[in-house]
């Protein structure tokens, strides 16, 4: 950012936009279409977030349903704690 307080440039504005439509899958495919709205991109971004936040809720319910069914001890029980150990 520049040295100024808290004021961001055009050139600064546009380069984070670029950095962050690298991000976004849904942004790699329409590159070549063309430059996308710095709003359309926060836009996307807010929703592809929204969607991974679903993802992982879902991912998080189905784990533990696959949980609750298995015997604590078992082996299978055991990689599935060794996965999700820091």
């Amino acid at each position: 950012m520049s040295g100024r307080s808290g004021a961001i440039t055009d050139e600064e504005i546009n380069e984070l936009v670029s950095k962050l439509q690298s991000l976004l899958p849904e942004s790699r495919r329409r590159r070549s279409a063309g430059r996308v709205s710095a709003s359309k991109l926060l836009k996307e971004t807010c929703s592809y977030i929204k969607g991974l936040h679903r993802e992982v809720e879902d991912l998080s319910d189905r784990l533990s349903d696959l949980m609750a069914t298995m015997d604590s001890n078992s082996p299978q029980a055991e990689i599935i704690r060794s996965l999700l150990r820091p």
